[in-house]
């Protein structure tokens, strides 16, 4: 059993801001599987489905983000998860704009969310996915940017990205996290060091 746990504010005031690139995560793959998040629990909305032999939990905490850490713990332990099975989705400004990083662990890199949950899961060793979203021009505070929407051609890559990201969430659930990171690991939707394939859209 795997826990997928995207990192977002909730509200539709922050649905479409940077911060919230792993609600849309799995808002694609809810879709994708027909697995609506409409069960709620534990300060967040849950979905549950099966992906090939394994129960899979998509879950979208309903607390601020730097929250996030006490829902992953209370699902870890309702549903008997380690932390290895509990696989956090989240933006990154320190990745390039729709380049995808995918790790089994690794500290927090200043995100308030990661940090929670690690806090809350007393480890760090629980597998991440990082979706870039660039670096706050000169000037902007991160806090400040990252609560921005993204400019209408920062949208149309994150529009493609998203579902690549899904696909990768995909790949390390079905077969081994190593094999997902060296396919996904430093996509790009367009230009250098790009690489187009996948199951499409959500």
């Amino acid at each position: 059993m795997h826990l997928v746990l995207g990192l977002g504010n909730p509200g539709s005031a922050y649905a479409r801001t940077k911060h919230n690139a792993g609600f849309r995560v799995v808002d694609c793959l809810s879709e994708r599987w027909k697995c609506p998040l409409s069960r709620s629990e534990g300060e967040c909305l849950l979905g549950c489905t099966v992906l090939g032999q394994e129960k899979v939990v998509l879950a979208r905490p309903e607390t601020p983000m730097n929250l996030s850490g006490r829902v992953g713990r209370k699902l870890g332990d309702v549903f008997g998860l380690i932390p290895e099975e509990i696989l956090v989705v989240c933006d990154d400004v320190d990745l390039p704009l729709g380049r995808l990083r995918l790790r089994g662990s690794g500290g927090s890199g200043g995100h308030r969310g990661l940090m929670s949950v690690a806090e809350a899961l007393c480890t760090d060793a629980f597998p991440r996915l990082r979706i870039g979203v660039g670096r706050p021009p000169e000037g902007v505070e991160t806090a400040e940017y990252v609560l921005d929407v993204f400019e209408p051609e920062e949208e149309r890559i994150v529009a493609r990205v998203v579902p690549r990201a899904a696909d990768a969430v995909e790949a390390a659930l079905r077969g081994s996290l190593e094999a997902a990171m060296s396919e996904f690991n430093g996509w790009f939707p367009e230009g250098e060091g790009s690489r187009e394939s996948g199951s499409g859209g959500c």
